[in-house]
């Protein structure tokens, strides 16, 4: 199974979301088996590490975030089974991108797989002030736990 996580800019959430991803992966075995990718709907930060930040908190846990930004691209709906976005306006930006084509993979918000989430729960941009590195990355973690039993059941 291949999977894309998408933010904005692609140095906060999205890599999050794939680091966190990558090490449940391993933990279970289950690398081998997936193809695990993060962009930006964005192009401002292509080439950049993720933020500072998200990478500081992510390596006090166990994390390594060390993807490059990229932005998404028509031609990422060929690559992925399952694009992941997380927020409302990552996802409608997706869905546009993909109007048009005859396949597209499934798109869907990332907190839809996590346990007790509120429906169309979204993972905030913690970008802009000092604050909600940590939260975004509780959120990863509840979310990409239940996308693990999701993945798990289908490879």
């Amino acid at each position: 199974m291949r999977i894309c996580f998408v933010c904005l800019g692609n140095i906060c959430r999205s890599p999050t979301a794939e680091g966190v991803f990558r090490k449940l992966a391993a933990e279970a075995r289950l690398e081998s088996k997936l193809v695990i990718d993060s962009a930006g709907t964005g192009s401002w930060h292509v080439g950049e590490l993720p933020d500072s930040r998200s990478r500081a908190v992510a390596a006090k846990r166990g994390y390594d975030l060390t993807h490059r930004a990229r932005k998404f691209t028509r031609e990422d709906f060929d690559r992925f089974d399952l694009v992941l976005a997380m927020d409302r306006a990552n996802y409608d930006n997706l869905m546009q991108l993909a109007r048009g084509r005859s396949l597209v993979p499934s798109i869907r918000m990332l907190r839809e797989f996590e346990r007790g989430a509120p429906a169309d729960a979204e993972v905030p941009d913690p970008y802009i002030g000092e604050g909600g590195f940590e939260d975004v990355l509780d959120i990863c973690e509840r979310a990409c736990r239940g996308l693990l039993e999701h993945v798990r059941e289908r490879v």
